[in-house]
């Protein structure tokens, strides 16, 4: 799906995985899940592109509902994937998440459990090599995305700032559609290692403007990002309850 000049989304408000597309080539913002791969070149062969213009992995973190084809990639056809640091041991699948589930209504719990089973989330393929990433790095990829460090969610989570498709790609780091709750708007999202850490990293946003902000999971966001901050902070101050 065609968000903007040279931004296109495949996958949905469960799990998504961003491209930006460029003469130059396309950088893929997070991976999802390994059955994402289907969706992945359906969008390719629309846009006329084969998988060889891809040029990069760029993961926000190394969960394993983010980290979904990029083994493939890298294995088949040579593509690198970047992640910080920090979580490079995570997408290796040498270290694991430690946060607790939350909140949680049966319904919206139940479509993300059969979604992430539908689309490969019972079997992990972990990658084997990463490159990694560290906080204000301009990557040498098609939109030259920057990387903005914003631990909590877990100690290497990043936020990708790419101005040339005017768009700020958020991970986990925030979510617009809680997938234990089915909360749609901007709020913390779950699953998350230290929340008070995630919640102190947002204002690595403040002053950031850019047309879109695209988490993870939920639908994009147009209405600033100072504003999703601030509904974030708000959510946050009132309570698991409220949410």
């Amino acid at each position: 799906m065609k968000l903007g000049d040279h931004l296109h989304r495949i996958g949905n408000d469960i799990v998504a995985v961003h491209l930006i597309v460029t003469d130059e080539g396309i950088t893929v913002i997070d991976a999802g899940l390994s059955g994402h791969w289907r969706e992945l070149t359906a969008e390719l062969a629309a846009l006329g592109r084969p998988v060889g213009d891809i040029r990069g992995v760029v993961l926000t973190h190394g969960d394993t509902d983010h980290i979904g084809f990029a083994e493939r990639l890298r294995r088949d056809h040579g593509v690198p994937t970047y992640v910080h640091a920090a979580d490079a041991a995570r997408s290796r699948g040498e270290d694991k998440p430690k946060a607790t589930w939350g909140p949680m209504k049966l319904g919206a719990t139940a479509r993300f459990m059969g979604h992430a089973a539908r689309k490969g989330g019972l079997s992990t393929d972990y990658l084997t090599e990463v490159t990694e990433v560290a906080d204000g790095d301009t990557l040498d990829l098609p939109g030259a995305p920057r990387i903005i460090a914003m631990p909590g969610h877990s100690p290497g989570s990043v936020a990708v700032h790419v101005p040339a498709a005017d768009a700020v790609f958020a991970g986990d780091a925030l979510t617009t559609r809680h997938v234990l709750t089915g909360r749609r708007g901007p709020q913390p999202a779950p699953f998350t290692d230290d929340p008070d850490q995630a919640l102190a990293s947002l204002g690595r946003l403040d002053g950031i403007e850019a047309a879109w902000l695209l988490p993870g999971h939920g639908t994009p966001w147009s209405e600033g990002v100072d504003e999703a901050v601030r509904q974030i902070r708000a959510a946050a101050a009132a309570g698991p309850k409220a949410r």
